[in-house]
């Protein structure tokens, strides 16, 4: 495992998806005391458990697809000799990876090793997806 390449994985996912769904779960118990978000919190507690639980997929899935979308810009940068880097040590990381959006993802990813917040569905979608990707290509199963 590259450690550039983690480090920042671990950073990217605990301050960007864990920071949102942190703040989800604060609005959604009611402990948040700022003044602007009174309403929303009371509106928040008329939810049931059912709606609840669908606004915290809806976060992690938006959340997800931002942190993929920035990622996949930032490698195609690197790739195409862009003029935004990003570097931890000194080195560029998107140099150390064949896909940084892809790096979030899987039972070994980001996701699943960095963040508090990993959720059984990521990983059945990383297992579903495997699944399919091996029936399309004939990958013997080992």
């Amino acid at each position: 495992m590259n450690n550039l390449l983690d480090r920042f994985g671990a950073f990217f996912v605990q301050h960007l998806r864990d920071s949102m769904v942190d703040d989800l779960e604060t609005l959604l118990d009611g402990s948040c005391k700022a003044d602007d978000v009174q309403d929303l919190q009371i509106w928040l507690a008329g939810l049931g458990t059912k709606d609840k639980q669908m606004l915290r997929n809806l976060i992690e899935q938006i959340s997800t697809t931002g942190m993929h979308d920035f990622l996949f810009a930032l490698q195609e940068e690197a790739d195409n000799g862009g003029d935004i880097r990003l570097l931890v040590n000194g080195e560029e990381v998107a140099k150390q990876s064949d896909g940084m959006h892809g790096e979030l993802f899987g039972e070994e990813g980001w996701i699943v090793r960095h963040s508090r917040h990993h959720s059984q569905q990521q990983i059945d979608l990383s297992r579903w997806a495997e699944a399919t990707i091996s029936q399309i290509i004939d990958v013997p199963k080992a």
